[in-house]
């Protein structure tokens, strides 16, 4: 069984044998490794606690009795005295490490460039304290919570005991452990918690999972995963009754969730993407089973709005505005009974109009927000039309319409009289009707 144990802010892994193993085991292998590790004496009275309140005192239960799984987290309680004299102890050690290692830069960068610089104990201890420093308080439980460069302890297991060859199969190891999240279970093999079932993988680029699920009993679910090219087509099947249903299908680019640092065996260094990862593959696959196959052995919905009590769906239904709420009323009989909800309609009606007058308690609140909503929007419609300002009305000038035939240009008897079909010409700039003058002379 593999635990996390938290002391002072900081959280180590302790591995206990067997199969079953017992509290005083583990408080022996948290006095053995982790006390030392916390520069603490293995005489130091402590306890442990899964929840930080209540203690873990029974020495001769097992830690299955005492509701202790592999992957919990196990906090060290340590008296007051102590618990303030470790972290002093630490704070010191951590300020000397960092007052040495700056002693040791310094006088590194006075030495002369010849030679090799002398190796001291500082150093060593420097990486080991950056080592420690670098653990996370807040360690994800879930593959939603993750994020970037950080992997659920779950996923850590499951992912060391893969041992995945290639981007597709670390892949399919993070789609499996999605399943169980959602409370998907293996079946048709005998698989331990932390690792893959056997026969997972198979030859030519196909992957087989089976699972059932609690809350559909007599279901099984199949989810076949294979290699196209650069993607991964995964496709779940039902078997219900002795039908075989497809419900749904994701294509899955390995290279956008799985980084080059595959090959080792960190999770938090394979992956990327992880609570995207998580959101994609539970809306498209583990969920659309889950509710197809309760819908196809006519049992009630097991998760949604729809199955919210009334006084919950109520407190959603006040945080949307109207027009949504109509739209849900049409939904189905259901959700139309759910809006019709007077008190809902009352603090809706006081939300968004401010109506000083009293009103009985047997008053239609839906009735009253449409004839307040009716006439809010004549109101908002008619003022535009009464801004605007009096025109004086007159009488309406209309133009004479000019001659159609043109004017002929010069005299009568000129040009235009001879040649009548001749566009039009301009006029001459002297063309006097009679003789220019000193034509006598």
């Amino acid at each position: 069984m593999k635990l996390r144990v938290r002391i002072n802010k900081q959280t180590r892994r302790v591995e206990l044998l067997g199969e079953d193993p017992s509290l005083l085991e583990l408080m022996d292998r948290v006095r053995d490794a982790v006390l030392p590790s916390a520069g603490l004496s293995g005489d130091t009275q402590f306890s442990l606690s899964l929840n930080g309140a209540e203690l873990l005192c029974d020495t001769r239960q097992t830690l299955s009795s005492c509701g202790v799984v592999s992957g919990d987290l196990v906090c060290v309680i340590l008296p007051e005295s102590v618990a303030a004299a470790s972290s002093t102890a630490s704070s010191r050690v951590s300020s000397s490490t960092e007052n040495q290692s700056m002693r040791e830069t310094t006088t590194s960068s006075q030495q002369p460039a010849s030679g090799p610089p002398p190796l001291t104990v500082s150093q060593d201890n420097s990486s080991i304290s950056a080592s420690s420093s670098s653990v996370p308080i807040w360690e994800p439980m879930l593959c939603s919570e993750a994020q970037e460069g950080e992997a659920p302890l779950s996923l850590e297991l499951v992912y060391h005991a893969a041992r995945p060859t290639s981007p597709s199969d670390a892949l399919v190891v993070a789609g499996h452990l999605l399943m169980l999240e959602t409370g998907f279970s293996a079946q048709g093999c005998e698989s331990k918690p932390g690792e893959m079932p056997a026969g997972w993988r198979s030859v030519g680029g196909v992957y087989k999972l089976q699972y059932c699920h609690p809350l559909c009993e007599g279901s099984v679910t199949m989810v076949v995963i294979t290699c196209m090219g650069p993607l991964l087509v995964m496709n779940a099947t039902l078997k219900v009754n002795e039908s075989i249903n497809t419900v749904g299908k994701l294509s899955v680019k390995p290279a956008s969730y799985v980084t080059e640092a595959w090959p080792g065996e960190s999770a938090a260094a394979a992956f990327k993407d992880l609570s995207k990862l998580s959101r994609l593959f539970k809306d498209q696959l583990a969920y659309p089973l889950i509710a197809a196959a309760r819908e196809a052995m006519s049992l009630p919905m097991a998760f949604g709005l729809a199955v919210l009590p009334l006084e919950l769906l109520l407190r959603v239904l006040r945080l949307l505005d109207v027009r949504s709420v109509v739209r849900l009323s049409a939904v189905c009989k259901h959700f139309h009974a759910c809006t019709a909800d007077s008190s809902l309609w009352r603090h809706l009606f006081h939300r968004d109009f401010s109506d000083p007058e009293p009103r009985p308690r047997d008053t239609d609140w839906r009735e009253l927000y449409k004839r307040f909503h009716r006439e809010f929007s004549d109101r908002r419609r008619v003022p535009w039309l009464s801004s605007l300002p009096h025109f004086p009305q007159h009488p309406i000038f209309i133009p004479q319409p000019l001659p159609s035939f043109p004017v002929p240009p010069g005299i009568i008897g000129g040009e235009y009289d001879q040649r009548p079909h001749f566009p039009l010409l301009p006029r001459r700039l002297y063309d006097p009707i009679g003789p220019p003058p000193g034509h006598h002379r």
